[in-house]
């Protein structure tokens, strides 16, 4: 076969077919095979496999290499839930057992750590999610406009390793059982509805007067989550954490590692519609809270208000804006950060260590970026303290990552 227009030839030939030892597995969760100390990446393989792969791109410090066949299989590998996977992008893992997946997640954070850092420190094992299937509660599949009008269009997720490609998805077995039971009905309706774009569904389970789930489509709908004793409103189409079952284990260990001291006030940065804000507020003397969205703040707000909260405050700013009004004093104070995926600021870094706060708690998404926070921390004089994974995505390649710090004067 003729290669591509762009292929890179060195050091493998386009299609050249190769037997591998798999060494390990990428954050990307690729097999990562050493070819005389070239790396080549190949999916859907596990640690410790000999497998047959072809590539088909060369970078220029890595090849890419589609998985052809499995010689010997890992004692971890197990028979994935999904027809789909493989085909789909949403899953990377479901061909390794659940323990399996927390032990390189748990793994993935410290090679991070010691690779991006130069520190060596011991990660806590990755805590499971209680429910491993079934537990998404919203998903967003998505469909492009027909070329003719009677063509049979999929309605789901991007095709691994493809930017454009939509693989078409009846039922997702990481989304909960009320989304897939209403799913053919949607679907059904998509398919019925002229569009002249792609279009992007909103399926999410809410939360009902009952406490049983709904389902809502509507982006400006307003929906309810739980966790614990303390509801959240927000739109659908806004970002909530979307695994109910971990969410207050979850939510218990920031507060815990929040509160794990003396601590009377509690800053928290990227607050969203309120998660850390409102559940931890009955812990401390007073809250305040800052994010960027105009419309979460007043959710987080009338969230307040719904469960009698009194003593937190929201600003709408970014994060660093918050430093500008407080008065509490740093050495009772915890911060907790929970910024996107890029990571902190530059300024809100700089805002925080110049506040220099007891302790720091610092949830992450992306514990490559938090890793990188984490040097510029460390340098500053912050002591870290706890490394804690936690699987809210199982079958995928996400871990949240919570760090845990004491500031430069905590002794004092």
């Amino acid at each position: 076969m003729r290669p591509p227009k762009k292929f890179r030839p060195e050091p493998f030939p386009y299609h050249h077919e190769l037997t591998l030892q798999i060494d390990s597995l990428s954050n990307l969760g690729s097999g990562v095979a050493r070819v005389d100390g070239w790396v080549v990446f190949v999916p859907f393989c596990l640690p410790g496999e000999t497998v047959k792969a072809r590539i088909y791109r060369n970078d220029k410090n890595c090849s890419h290499a589609d998985l052809l066949e499995i010689i010997t299989p890992a004692a971890e590998r197990v028979t994935p839930h999904c027809q789909l996977f493989s085909q789909c992008g949403g899953c990377q893992y479901q061909h390794l057992s659940y323990a399996g997946q927390l032990a390189w997640k748990t793994r993935q954070v410290e090679e991070l750590m010691k690779h991006m850092a130069g520190l060596t420190f011991p990660v806590n094992p990755c805590h499971p999610s209680p429910q491993q299937w079934n537990y998404r509660s919203k998903i967003t599949p998505h469909y492009e406009k027909p070329r003719h009008p009677d063509d049979d269009i999929p309605i789901g997720f991007l095709a691994h390793g493809r930017r454009s490609q939509i693989i078409d998805v009846p039922q997702c077995p990481i989304a909960m059982k009320e989304i897939n039971e209403a799913l053919p009905a949607i679907r059904e309706r998509a398919r019925n509805t002229p569009t002249k774009r792609g279009v992007t569904i909103l399926i999410r389970a809410t939360v009902a007067e009952n406490n049983d789930r709904r389902i809502e489509t509507d982006h400006r709908a307003v929906v309810t989550e739980v966790c614990g004793s303390t509801r959240f409103d927000f739109l659908a189409g806004e970002f909530f954490q979307n695994n109910p079952f971990i969410l207050e284990e979850f939510v218990n260990y920031v507060a815990q590692q929040a509160k794990n001291c003396d601590n009377e006030y509690l800053v928290d940065a990227y607050c969203g519609s309120g998660l850390f804000a409102l559940c931890l507020a009955p812990q401390f003397r007073e809250v305040a809270a800052v994010e960027v969205s105009e419309a979460a703040v007043e959710w987080a707000k009338k969230n307040a208000l719904k469960n009698n909260i009194t003593n937190a405050t929201f600003l709408a700013a970014s994060a660093e804006a918050i430093f500008d009004g407080i008065t509490f004093p740093a050495n009772k104070t915890t911060v907790v950060i929970d910024p996107p995926r890029k990571g902190c600021t530059p300024e809100f870094l700089a805002q925080l260590i110049a506040f220099a706060p007891r302790r720091v708690v610092y949830v992450s998404c992306d514990p490559a970026t938090q890793v990188r926070d984490l040097s510029i921390l460390t340098t500053a004089g912050f002591t870290l303290t706890s490394v804690q994974p936690f699987d809210l995505f199982p079958h995928t390649r996400h871990v949240e990552s919570i760090m845990t710090f004491d500031g430069p004067l905590a002794a004092s």
